[in-house]
C-alpha cells in the first residue's frame, strides 16, 4: 500500500512524500539528484524495499516535483532540513538512506546529525565540489545559471555549498556506505567515488559498473537492488 503525506517544514512550507508501507521497523528512504524528483526509477528502489521487508519513503525536495517552495532558494542547507523533516514525520527506528547523485552529498552529510542511520547507499554521489564548477564559473560570469529545465541557481547556492566539504563526512560518518557508480559516467567522475571510498572512515563497498553512464540502464538498475539488499542483508547479520 502507498500514500501520500504532505510533510510540513519550519517555513510553512510542505514537502511531498509518498509511503511505500511494509509491516517492519525498518526504512528505507530515498533523496534525488538535482533537477530530479520522487518519480521514476525512486518508485521502483522503494517497491523492491518493500519486497525486502523495508518500509519506504520518497519525496520531493522543495523547488522539485510537488513539493512547495522555487528552486533557487534550495541549497544542500535546505535540503539536508527536507530529508530532517521527512524523518522526523514517519519517526523510524532504523533508517537506510539511499541517494543518488546530488541526493548523494545530501544523504552522507545529513547522516552526520541523525542517530537511526543503519546504512548509507549511493548511486553517482557529489562528493567533491569541482562536479559543479561549471555551475560555479556560469553563476561568477552571469550571476546565475539556468538549467534546461528553467530552473536556476545563483551565488546563494555555492555560498551554502562550500560550507559542505567531504571532509566532514569522511572525519566523522561511522555507519557503513555502498557507492555505485558507472565509468563512463559524464556528470559526475567515477574517479570522485574512488577518492571517497579512500577516504571514508567507515566500511565502504564500491561497485563501478563498466559503462554505465550518469543515469543507469534498467539492467544496471536491476543489479544495483540486488546487491544494495544483498549486501544490507550482511550488515544487519
Amino acid at each position: 500500500m502507498t500514500e501520500r503525506h504532505d510533510v510540513p517544514v519550519d517555513d510553512g512550507q510542505t514537502i511531498a512524500a509518498v509511503h511505500h508501507e511494509a509491516p517492519s521497523d525498518r526504512w528505507f528512504v530515498c533523496c534525488h539528484g538535482f533537477l530530479s524528483d520522487k518519480s521514476g526509477s525512486y518508485e521502483r528502489r522503494c517497491t523492491r524495499a518493500v519486497g525486502e521487508g523495508y518500509n519506504a519513503v520518497r519525496f520531493d525536495f522543495r523547488g522539485c516535483g510537488e513539493s512547495d517552495g522555487a528552486f533557487a532558494d534550495q541549497g544542500v542547507s535546505e535540503k539536508i532540513a527536507d530529508l530532517e523533516a521527512v524523518v522526523d514525520y514517519f519517526e523510524p527506528s532504523s533508517i537506510v538512506l539511499f541517494g543518488s547523485s546530488f541526493g548523494g552529498k545530501v544523504a552522507f552529510h545529513a547522516a552526520t546529525g541523525l542517530d537511526r542511520v543503519e546504512a548509507i547507499v549511493t548511486r553517482a554521489p557529489v562528493t567533491v565540489n569541482r562536479a559543479f564548477e561549471t555551475y560555479r564559473s556560469s553563476v561568477a560570469a552571469d550571476g546565475e545559471h539556468r538549467f534546461e529545465t528553467g530552473d536556476r541557481i545563483d551565488e546563494r547556492f555555492f555560498d551554502d555549498f562550500d560550507r559542505y566539504p567531504f571532509e566532514d563526512v569522511a572525519s566523522t560518518l561511522e555507519v557503513p556506505v555502498a557507492i555505485f557508480h558507472g565509468t563512463a559516467d559524464e556528470s559526475v567522475a567515477v574517479a570522485d567515488s574512488i577518492e571517497a571510498t579512500g577516504r571514508l572512515e567507515t566500511d565502504v563497498l564500491l561497485r563501478t559498473v563498466a559503462g554505465e553512464g550518469h543515469l543507469f540502464s534498467a539492467d544496471a538498475e536491476t543489479r544495483l537492488l540486488e546487491l544494495t539488499f544483498d549486501w544490507l542483508s550482511t550488515i544487519r547479520s
